[in-house]
Formats: structure tokens, sequence, C-alpha cells
């Protein structure tokens, strides 16, 4: 009887460790625009867009889109926690453009999956 109650312990103290080692929480996805002035100055209020293409021949409707304006640093923090899955292998490389009192700017970013992937554009 002793010896089954420490199979039972050791058993559900493998089965804990376990249930509880394999369940690690997704970390933060987020992509930082930083948008600049011709005279590499932060440009407050400007309109930042982010926006997936297709790739294949016959394009497809455009799946990933948002729009942020910048903050006084000049940088729109997009979060991907939403599109990025654990165990997936990258999330989206997107294409960039901000504008600002029609002064505008085009880049491109690939957003890494559970870091912060920054860029910056330039506009004029």
């Amino acid at each position: 009887m002793k010896r089954s109650t420490s199979v039972l312990l050791l058993l559900s103290a493998v089965l804990f460790v376990g249930i509880f080692s394999g369940c690690r929480k997704k970390k933060d996805t987020i992509a930082v625009i930083t948008v600049l002035d011709i005279d590499n100055l932060p440009v407050a209020g400007a309109e930042v867009v982010l926006y997936g293409e297709s790739t294949i021949n016959q394009p497809a409707n455009v799946v990933l889109y948002d729009t942020l304006t910048t903050n006084i640093s000049g940088e729109a923090r997009f979060n991907f926690n939403d599109v990025y899955q654990l165990g997936q292998a990258g999330v989206a490389v997107l294409n960039i453009e901000a504008s600002k009192d029609g002064a505008v700017g085009q880049g491109i970013i690939k957003v890494e999956q559970e870091t912060i992937s920054e860029e910056t554009v330039f506009i004029q």
C-alpha cells in the first residue's frame, strides 16, 4: 500500500511538471515605425499605414491592414499578438506608407514573432 502511494505521488508530480512546463505564454509581437522628416526630426501626428500584398499571380484580398498616428516621438506602435500564433514561423512582411501635410514616405518591415521589429520611414 505504501509503495502504491509513492508511485501515485511520483506520477502526479511528473504529470504536474509536464503540464505546466509545456504551457508557455506567448510574448508580445510588436512593430514600431518611426517617422522622421528630411532634417532627421521625429514627425508627430503622421498617419502610418501597414498593409500586406498578395504574392500570388491572381491577387487575393489583403488580410493585414492597420493604420495608426505617430506619437510625439514620431513612433507608431502596432501590436500583432492576435495575428501571431505560437509555433508559427515568422509573422508578415508589410508595406509601410507614412504621410503628413502632403509629405509622404514608404518602406517595408519584416515583423518577427515575439519581438519588437523596428523600421524608420523618412517623409518629404
